[in-house]
């Protein structure tokens, strides 16, 4: 009898699971993807600026995975087809926006962190002692807030200036509430053997180097490509628009609530992965699992803004690829990049220079209440006052919104949602951001993992 299974999520990770589950289940087997949005990809979404692509969500994604290997993205990009469209940034400095100036990003850290304190220069001074007490920094299975553990060991300075706005850039949240186990496991690894932070971002960043090549990679033509090549070969017949309003076991498998209340729609399916954000995914829970809904549904999330400017041809910028800003400096901008320089693929700066600024961190939801034009003019005004000089009326620009789009992971979420996970019988599992991380390499592995679960259930 043919098997049905639904993925309840069209974002990249409900995408790789498709296509996962297309790789392992017999021919026949039927795969829906419901996304209850207009559009397939989550916060993966190619907009245009000055005719080029640009990006409305996330630019890029890292080239290498924890073990040094490709990441699973770049294995997903090769899968699809698209393996020669993975393009890489110019090697340009990126720099830090410390007391309204510019200052180059110091060289030998692991997302902030150093590990040559010898290159921080005036950037931060380390205050803290970081000495051998003859036991590994993190006890197995322990996880910490970033921000407690380099304070002790470095000191304040390293973490509001560099550790900051680096997870800030990522996640829009503050280093003293993020897990490390989650933002940085490669240090969380290190840290549960090293006995010093020095030794132990070391000791990760030589696990990083043994990919060769650059850090990040893109997809030329922008990260709709990835989209539309993952839902074209996951076979799925995808169903957007309709959204899933109730989830409950039958006895054979499960049944899905879609649609309107006025005009509801049933579908009963063997399996289902469940690839959507923490509150929806608690809600469709709460008649499976209260225990993993509610730990599911505690997740908090910070809402971001996206502001996009187009330059006119020649308008001056600093030789960087980007920079950074603290929290200590008080701007609503907390990111830009410069992304005609950033990316020679996108064709230089030969016609309009594009920048695209990050705005909004987690606690900061108010300051994002104004209107589009509004938020323009305020983003423009920031970034010129960092640059160092005022910017020209752009030639086009948009705004993007993410609204309570990037998950904020305290200590402890991974032992949180292995709990849940627990809770949840066979032929139901859990995928995403929620609960795996932002990052797009931790969101396809996610969903490549939730696929394979339900797949063994469909064998029983």
């Amino acid at each position: 009898m043919r098997k049905r299974v639904a993925v309840i999520g069209g974002g990249i990770a409900g995408l790789a699971a498709a296509v996962r589950l297309g790789d392992l289940t017999p021919p026949g087997t039927e795969i829906i993807v419901y996304e209850q949005g207009g559009v397939l990809g989550g916060k993966l979404r190619t907009g245009e600026l000055g005719g080029r692509p640009v990006e409305r969500g996330a630019e890029s994604f890292l080239t290498a995975g924890p073990d040094g290997a490709e990441s699973a993205v770049v294995t997903l990009a090769r899968h699809l087809g698209l393996g020669d469209a993975l393009v890489h940034p110019a090697a340009v400095p990126a720099a830090l926006a410390i007391g309204g100036r510019l200052t180059p990003v110091p060289g030998g850290t692991l997302v902030g962190v150093p590990g040559d304190l010898t290159k921080l220069g005036d950037v931060a001074h380390v205050a803290g002692a970081d000495r051998d007490e003859g036991h590994p920094l993190l006890a197995a299975g322990d996880d910490i807030a970033v921000g407690e553990l380099v304070r002790a060991r470095y000191g304040d300075e390293v973490v509001d200036r560099l550790v900051d706005p680096m997870l800030g850039g990522v996640y829009a949240g503050r280093a003293d509430r993020l897990s490390l186990e989650v933002t940085m496991p490669q240090l969380a690894a290190t840290a549960r053997v090293e006995h010093t932070l020095q030794a132990a971002v070391r000791a990760a960043q030589a696990a990083r180097t043994r990919a060769a090549g650059p850090i990040f990679t893109a997809v030329d033509g922008g990260m709709s490509r990835l989209v539309a090549a993952a839902a074209a070969a996951s076979g799925a017949r995808i169903s957007l628009g309709l959204p899933v309003r109730d989830l409950s076991r039958t006895a054979h498998g499960w049944r899905l609530l879609l649609g309107p209340v006025p005009a509801p729609q049933t579908d009963d399916v063997d399996a289902v992965v469940l690839a959507v954000p923490a509150k929806p995914a608690s809600r469709l829970l709460a008649g499976i699992s209260a225990e993993a809904a509610e730990v599911i549904g505690r997740l908090d999330y910070a809402s971001v803004a996206l502001a996009a400017i187009a330059l006119p041809p020649g308008t001056p910028l600093p030789e960087l690829s980007g920079f950074l800003v603290p929290p200590s400096e008080g701007t609503l901008v907390k990111a830009a990049t410069f992304v005609t320089r950033k990316w020679p693929h996108l064709g230089g700066e030969s016609g309009a220079v594009i920048v695209r600024a990050s705005l909004g961190r987690h606690g900061e939801e108010d300051r994002l209440q104004l209107a589009d034009e509004d938020l323009l003019l305020r983003a423009r005004r920031e970034l010129g006052d960092l640059i160092g000089g005022e910017l020209p009326p752009p030639v086009a620009s948009w705004i993007q919104r993410w609204g309570g789009g990037l998950p904020q992971y305290t200590p402890g979420h991974h032992d949180r949602v292995a709990f849940a996970r627990q809770q949840l019988p066979a032929g139901l599992a859990l995928a995403g951001a929620a609960f795996d991380g932002v990052g797009i390499p931790a969101c396809v592995v996610s969903g490549e993992r939730a696929a394979e679960d339900v797949s063994k259930s469909l064998e029983e």
